[in-house]
């Protein structure tokens, strides 16, 4: 596992990431990455909230509005985070969760 710490441009709203691929958004691709495992805030990582809403509903308990949900926290948790916790230590880059 690895930590990626934010860079952020305020005059943008922008928060990117080194990523493999380059410097990426957070917003665009690690929201939607197999290698994001969570969200460094403050002294705690929270797991990605879109790992949890995908395996219910590939289960069948969960609904659209749950993904829909665990995206705007996931939004929520860049805002108050520091990093992401990416476990792509092969630096294979970006491969989409869905």
């Amino acid at each position: 596992m690895k930590t990626l710490e934010f860079h952020r441009d305020e005059k943008k709203d922008r928060v990117t990431v080194a990523c493999a691929d380059g410097e990426v958004s957070v917003y665009t691709h690690c929201e939607y990455c197999k290698h994001c495992k969570g969200i460094w805030v403050k002294k705690r990582m929270v797991p990605n909230p879109q790992t949890q809403a995908y395996s219910d509903i590939r289960r069948g308990s969960g609904s659209d509005e749950n993904l829909m949900n665990a995206a705007m926290m996931f939004n929520t948790l860049i805002r108050d985070g520091s990093a992401v916790e990416c476990d792509d230590d092969a630096n294979g880059g970006y491969r989409s969760r869905y």
